[in-house]
C-alpha cells in the first residue's frame, strides 16, 4: 500500500479498544493524537465478501470529505476508480488512481469518449446545471448515475415518521421563480435529483439523501464540536431536556453502503441517517463522554431560553434540532427500506474515537478554531444567565 493511502487510513481509522483505553485529558499537548490508530479499524472493507464483479467507477469529486472514504472502500473491494475534479484538493491522495482534471461548471472534456459502470456525483453544490451537463454527457456510455443529494430536499419535516414519500421542494413550494439565478439549497438539490432521473431513467438512477454526515475528515466541525467540547471537560451546556431525537450518519457507513448499492445495481431513492432508532440528545452526549477520560458534567438548558439567548439549534448548538415547530420528523426517519438494503451503523464510540483522532491530527491553530459550536466564553455567559433565571423562579 502506498504512503498516502496509509496516511489516509491512519487518520481515519477507528481505534480498537478506545473505550477501554480512554483518551488523554484536557492537558494533552496540541497537535498530538489522544489515541493510537490501527489501520483498517474495526470494519476493514477487505473483510466483506468479494463483489460479484469489478466495476469501473467514476467519482465526480472524490478528494473532499466523503469522497476519500468511498475511494478507499471501492479500491479495497477490487473496483477500478477514476476521479474527476479540478485537481486542487488533497492532490496527494491515491497516486495510483486515474485522475482527470476539469470543471463541473464548464469543462467536462476529459470525460468525453469514456465509459464507466457507475458515476458517483458527490458535488456539495446545489447547481442543477452541473448535473445536467454531466448526466447528458454520460447517459449513453455509463450504466448508472449515483447522486448524493440531501435530507434538505424535504419541504415538510413535520411528518412522523419521515419517508421518501414526504413532499420535496419545488419552485412553487419554495416561492421561487423558475430560472432564478440563486436557488435555496434544498430546492437546488431536489431539481438536481429530478434531472438525473429524467436523463438516466428511474431504473438507472440511484439517489441518496443523507442527513448530517459526520466522522473523520469533516472540516465543518458540526459533530466534532461535541466530542472536542466534552473532551475538554468541565460544565458543558447541553441543549433542551435531553429527549430531542438525533439521526446522523458516519461518513464511513455512508461511503461503504453507497459502493455496496452500486455493486448490487440498485436504483431508487434512499434516506441516509442513523441509527435506525433515533438516539436522544442525552444518549448522544453521554455516549460521547464515555469515550473520553474527561471530567465533564452536563447542564441542560431550556430550548426557548437558548433561542432567546441567541444560541440557535443546528448553528451554535450543532446536531441538535428540537422536535417541534415543523421539525417533529427531522430526526425520526423510518429506515426500514434502507436497512433491508444493507445500511448498517457503527457504534457511537467508534465514530467519536475516530473523530477525535482526526481532530488531534490537525494543526494546533485549526484545533483551536472550530467552525461550529459556541465559544467557551459565550457558553459560560449563557450558563450563568440560566442559573440566574432559575434562581429567579
Amino acid at each position: 500500500m502506498d504512503a498516502s493511502r496509509r496516511d489516509f487510513l491512519k487518520t481515519t481509522a477507528v481505534v480498537g479498544g478506545a473505550m477501554a483505553a480512554g483518551l488523554a485529558g484536557p492537558g494533552k499537548a496540541a497537535g498530538t493524537s489522544p489515541i493510537t490508530a490501527q489501520p483498517g479499524g474495526l470494519d476493514h472493507p477487505c473483510s466483506s465478501p468479494a463483489p460479484a464483479r469489478s466495476l469501473k467507477i467514476l467519482i465526480l469529486g472524490g478528494t473532499g470529505f466523503i469522497g476519500p472514504h468511498q475511494v478507499e472502500y471501492a479500491l479495497a473491494r477490487g473496483h477500478e476508480v477514476t476521479l474527476f475534479n479540478r485537481g486542487r484538493t488533497n492532490t496527494h491522495l491515491f497516486p495510483d488512481v486515474e485522475k482527470l482534471v476539469g470543471d463541473r461548471a464548464n469543462d467536462l472534456s476529459a470525460l468525453e469518449g469514456r465509459s464507466w459502470d457507475a458515476v458517483v456525483d458527490n458535488s456539495a453544490t446545489n447547481a442543477p446545471h452541473w448535473v445536467e451537463l454531466s448526466a447528458n454527457l454520460l447517459k449513453d456510455t455509463c450504466e448508472r448515475y449515483v447522486f448524493v443529494s440531501t435530507r434538505s430536499v424535504y419541504a415538510d419535516t413535520s411528518r412522523v415518521p419521515m419517508t421518501i414519500a414526504a413532499p420535496v421542494w419545488t419552485y412553487e413550494r419554495a416561492g421561487v421563480e423558475p430560472g432564478a439565478e440563486r436557488l435555496p439549497y434544498g430546492l437546488g438539490k431536489a431539481l438536481s435529483e429530478q434531472i438525473a432521473r429524467d436523463t438516466f431513467g428511474e431504473d438507472r438512477t440511484l439517489v441518496f439523501r443523507p442527513g448530517l454526515i459526520i466522522g473523520p475528515g469533516d472540516t465543518t466541525d458540526r459533530f466534532t464540536y461535541w466530542p472536542v467540547r466534552i473532551h475538554r471537560g468541565g460544565e458543558v451546556l447541553a441543549p433542551g431536556d435531553g429527549s430531542d431525537p438525533v439521526q446522523i450518519i458516519d461518513v464511513r457507513d455512508f461511503g461503504e453502503w453507497l459502493i455496496d448499492m452500486a455493486e448490487a445495481g440498485e436504483s431508487g431513492t434512499y434516506n441516509v441517517v442513523g441509527p435506525r432508532t433515533p438516539r436522544p440528545m442525552a444518549e448522544l452526549l453521554y455516549g460521547i463522554r464515555a469515550v473520553t477520560t474527561a471530567e465533564a458534567t452536563f447542564t441542560w438548558v431550556d430550548t426557548d431560553f437558548l433561542i432567546n439567548a441567541g444560541l440557535r439549534p443546528y448553528r451554535e448548538l450543532p446536531v441538535w434540532r428540537p422536535a417541534r415547530d415543523g421539525a417533529e420528523g427531522f430526526a425520526r426517519f423510518d429506515l426500514t427500506p434502507e436497512v433491508e438494503k444493507g445500511l448498517t451503523f457503527r457504534s457511537l464510540a467508534d465514530t467519536t474515537a475516530a473523530t477525535l483522532e482526526y481532530h488531534f491530527s490537525r494543526p494546533a491553530e485549526r484545533q483551536a478554531a472550530l467552525r461550529a459550536g459556541v465559544g467557551a466564553e459565550r457558553e459560560r455567559e449563557v450558563l450563568d444567565l440560566w442559573r440566574a433565571f432559575r434562581r429567579a423562579g
